[in-house]
């Protein structure tokens, strides 16, 4: 990461009733992500798949951000199959993206995680009028249909219990 740029930390978790394999599986499968990208992204894959997911795995898209139509390309940088991978733009709309999904055995289900590392063109401004906002709502919408694929209860019980 470039030490003169301003990175910034996007978190997020989500316990699901589900094994970490049948968890990993589905984002295993780069398809799937269709299914967790809110409609008004107008998100669509561009790399004919079926897309075989290791490092090196190259994955193109096309969004519209704000009714701007962009294209974007992720590396995938690091592959442990029911642990974690990461993604990385390569091309897109980010000065930096790096996305680590982790998925860990907690209660007879999966805790997610989700870290963004990311940076914007156009610094501290844009990040605040626009690119917090759009990351946090993606991410909000995510999360509502993960709950809707797999059952979810709040993390603070599945934690205490």
């Amino acid at each position: 990461m470039n030490p003169f740029v301003k990175t910034y930390t996007y978190h997020s978790e989500i316990w699901l009733p589900r094994p970490v394999a049948e968890v990993f599986e589905f984002f295993s499968n780069a398809g799937n992500l269709q299914e967790l990208t809110p409609p008004w992204v107008q998100f669509s894959i561009l790399t004919p798949g079926p897309i075989s997911m290791h490092p090196g795995s190259l994955i193109d898209y096309r969004i519209k951000i704000h009714g701007i139509p962009l294209r974007w390309r992720t590396e995938i940088t690091e592959w442990e199959p029911g642990i974690r991978f990461v993604d990385e733009q390569r091309k897109g709309p980010y000065r930096l993206w790096r996305h680590e999904h982790r998925f860990e055995s907690l209660r007879d289900g999966t805790l997610m995680t989700d870290t963004v590392h990311y940076a914007v063109y156009g610094g501290a401004l844009i990040h605040a009028l626009f690119v917090k906002a759009d990351v946090e709502r993606i991410f909000n919408y995510r999360r509502e249909r993960m709950e809707a694929l797999f059952g979810a209860i709040d993390e603070s019980e599945a934690v205490a219990s």
